[in-house]
Order: C-alpha cells, then structure tokens, then sequence
C-alpha cells in the first residue's frame, strides 16, 4: 500500500486503527522526498532525524490515548515563512540562510498540538514574491504535471510536494493568491480562509494587511479538517479574529439544493482562455444540475483590484523587510565601511530582483510626494472592492469563477515578463483585499495535460458556504494524479 497517495484524514484513520504506525507514515514520506526531490525541488529544508524522533513521540502519545484528532501522526510540510522553532526559516531568501528562529509560528504550534509530523519546510518565492516560484534563492520549483511548466506561487513548493505526494498535506500562506493559484497549477485542493482567522503570529511578514496562512490537500475533507486544527484566536496576533465557530468539517455535506451561486461576468472576458473558461463553465452547470441556483452578474471594480493590491502590498513590504539589516539576525555581508554602508552591502547582497523591485515600489507609494496619490487612493479602492463584494453577498452564498486566467506557464515565461506575472493574480487578489475566504478545486485539464482550478468565494466568515459548495462539486469527480 502507497501510505503517501492517501489523504490525510485517510492516512490518519489508519494510524488510529493501529493499520499502520507513525513510524511507517513518516519513513513513507521521506522515501518519496528521497526519491522524487531532486526532479521538483519542492523543499528548502527536510528534517529527517527530528522527524523521526516527533513519529516516535506522537505515537507513544496516541497508544497513551491523549492524542485522538483525526491528523495525528500525519507528515506535513510547512512553507519556509512560517517560523519552526530550531529549524531553518529562510523565506527562500539569501538575507535569511541561516536563521532558526526561538519560536514556532501560532499555526504551527497548533498543528502540534494536534499531533502533526513536520516533515521540513517548502520551497517558494523569495519572501513570497512571485507567482511561480522561480524567484527562490534556493532554486525554482517543478510541476509534478510537467517539470517544464512552473508550480505557480508563492506557495508552489507546499502544492507542488502534495502533488508530487512527498508529504501528506501542507501550510501555505496567501497574499494575494498564493495559496489558490498553485493549487490550481499542481491539480491539489487549496483554502484561503477569512483574515484573521488564522493567527500570522511566526508567519514572516510581506503584507500584513493581506497575509493568511492555509491548507493545502488532496481534498475538500482534508482541508477543511486541517483548517479546523490551525484556526485560533490568538492574542499575539493583533488582527486575530475571536470566532464563535471553527468547525469546519460540519460543512462536508454533499448538498447544494437552493444554494445560490454568482458568476461574474467581469471574470470571463479577454485574456481567459477559452480551454479554462470552459472548464469553470462546466463545473457551475455541474453545481446546477446539483440543485443550486446560478446566475451571472457583474462584480465592479475588477480593472482596479491589480494596480490597489500591488501598490499596497508593496508598500507594507517595503515597511515589513526593513527589519532584515544585518544587524539582529540573517545574512551579514562580509567586508563594509561603517554602519550605512553595511546596511546597504547586506541588503544588495542579501535580496533578489523581484523583492529588490517591490521594496522600492513600496517605498516610492509611501513617500512624502506620493503617498496621497497613490498609497491612499488604493486605500479607498480597497475600501470599494469590498463594498462590492458585500453587494454581491447580498444575493449569492458563493461567488463562482477561475483561479487564474491559464494553466501552468513554463518555466521562464514570467520571469522575463513581470508585468504578465502581476496580471496573473486578476482572479485571487480581490479576495485579499477584501479579507474573505477563497478555495481553489480541481475542475478538469486542458489540452496539455494541465490542471485547471476552480475558484469558489465566500463572504467573511463564511467558509462553511464554499467548503460545502466545493465538497459537493468533488463528488462528481475522482482526484488525479500527476502522471511523471
């Protein structure tokens, strides 16, 4: 039996029937590392030899009965923004390659406590910068579906390790589609919860006001139950909501009947691919014949969501990797001439082209000729993205669309391109702005071979809606495996 091609809640099930131990689980998923890592690239860090000693501690801890949840025992690999305490966090940066932080980041310590087996930490774009996940100091990251073909980003290294299936499931984090937009290019389930639902306490900023971290999986069921263990209120984390309900999984229902669904119209116009469109298309009809009711309608703003999102996330970004100097912690260039000038040596060395572009972005919006022009009036369209979003919510219970506007592009095709890369995010960014819950679903392949996502949106708080939307979706079809 392939213990690694089961879902998490699976593979836990049969660690709770005593079928297979933590022990087997954990050496299943660093054989497949082994095996298949030097084709993908998926991990910046593995930490066999503690990874081994945790299966040991966890199982003692379910046959003394005090671990019982349904991911005890279960590998999983965390994206390198989240601080794991004693293990390397590098943001897949040069400026941070040798940093092992004193803490674990909030989520991390509630997956533990949940009895989780961290496997090591993921590949992804230099301080979540990107849409690919080229842009790491530590390489770029292959699609299990093609290794020609990026595994979007920033969190492509997490996705891509569940479709390669070198871990059970994985974190990831979502600025601005970063969990949505490489679930869909490597074929896996991926949720973008409410803001603040999740605490950001340990997770290395980029932009504090968009950041959530967020499951990655097989499946529906796999997400919702991991969303479940990693939600909290957290007093370390000022913008930590305190929710009346985090159950999650009570959502898993195969029932759409009456379930009012918007498409926007604003979504399907130049530049989607018709192979993609179509694939949306065909799974709303699938909603349809369901039993839900869906219409079109026409979502404002879309042409503004680009422009207000880059400008804000820079300038948070450029506020947030202040702090990376050479002076507390990180890389520290070798030979400088006084404090500025060591300053500057660390940070030119120590950055890539893409964090370099954003930082000073970030900080030409924030300055004193241009701060009103720009980092204020994206602001106040933030502020109208969202008004309307709750018109659209109003009427609908979900909001219904594609994940990006093609599949995988190869490798390189961005890079060359920023500008193309940035419009890659039309569909996931809004979200972000808006603080609200998203999740991207497999939904068929196109021509190639590719993967395409679905996108499902729900309106603050209202993850249960899109969890039962896209559980019921998934009935129709099986789960696909890359076929490298």
């Amino acid at each position: 039996m392939n213990l690694m091609s089961l879902t998490a809640v699976e593979l836990g099930k049969k660690i709770k029937a005593k079928e297979v131990t933590v022990l087997e689980a954990t050496k299943a998923a660093l054989a497949a590392i082994e095996e298949r890592e030097s084709k993908y690239n998926c991990y910046v860090t593995v930490d066999k030899e503690g990874a081994l000693k945790r299966a040991e501690e966890v199982q003692k801890l379910i046959d003394q009965g005090e671990l019982t949840g349904p991911l005890a025992g279960v590998p999983v690999a965390i994206k390198d923004n989240m601080c794991t305490k004693d293990m390397l966090t590098t943001c897949s940066s040069k400026i941070l390659s040798n940093f092992k932080p004193t803490y674990s980041a909030e989520a991390v310590v509630n997956l533990e406590k949940a009895g989780a087996v961290i496997i090591g930490k993921t590949n992804m774009d230099e301080f979540a910068m990107g849409s690919t996940t080229e842009t790491s100091y530590y390489g770029e990251t292959k699609n299990p579906w093609n290794e020609e073909r990026v595994p979007g980003g920033s969190s492509g290294g997490s996705c891509a390790a569940v479709a390669a299936e070198e871990c059970s499931y994985a974190l990831g984090s979502d600025t601005g589609g970063s969990i949505r937009q490489p679930s869909s290019f490597c074929g896996v389930t991926g949720i973008k919860p409410t803001y603040g639902t999740v605490s950001r306490y340990g997770l290395i900023a980029y932009g504090s006001s968009l950041d959530q971290i967020g499951p990655v999986a097989k499946d529906v069921t796999d997400c919702a139950t991991i969303l479940e263990a990693i939600s909290s209120y957290d007093k370390k984390d000022s913008t930590s909501v305190k929710r009346e309900d985090y159950d999650f999984t009570s959502a898993l229902v195969d029932d759409v009947k009456g379930m009012r669904i918007g498409i926007p119209t604003d979504y399907f116009i130049d530049g989607l691919d018709s192979e993609v469109k179509e694939a949306v298309l065909q799974a709303a009809n699938t909603l349809k014949e369901k039993g839900a009711i869906v219409e079109e309608f026409e979502l404002g703003l879309v042409e503004y969501a680009i422009p207000a999102y880059y400008v804000i996330a820079s300038a948070e970004a450029s506020s947030n990797l202040s702090r990376f100097d050479g002076v507390k912690y990180g890389y520290r260039t070798e030979s400088f001439d006084g404090l500025h000038n060591m300053y500057k040596k660390t940070r030119s060395e120590g950055f890539g082209a893409e964090v370099k572009r954003r930082i000073m972005l970030g900080s030409f919006v924030l300055s004193s000729g241009y701060y009103d022009a720009y980092y204020l009036k994206a602001l106040r369209t933030k502020a109208l993205i969202k008004k309307e979003f709750d018109k659209a919510f109003e009427k609908y219970d979900v909001i219904l669309g594609p994940v990006a506007p093609t599949t995988a592009p190869k490798l390189g095709d961005s890079l060359s391109d920023p500008i193309k890369m940035y419009l890659g995010d039309i569909y996931t960014i809004a979200v972000n702005l808006a603080g609200l819950p998203g999740m991207s679903v497999p939904c068929g392949t196109d021509s190639k071979g590719l993967p395409i996502g679905l996108q499902l949106i729900g309106d603050c708080f209202q993850e249960k809606k899109i969890i039962q939307a896209a559980y019921s979706f998934e009935q129709t079809r099986t789960y696909k495996r890359p076929l490298n």
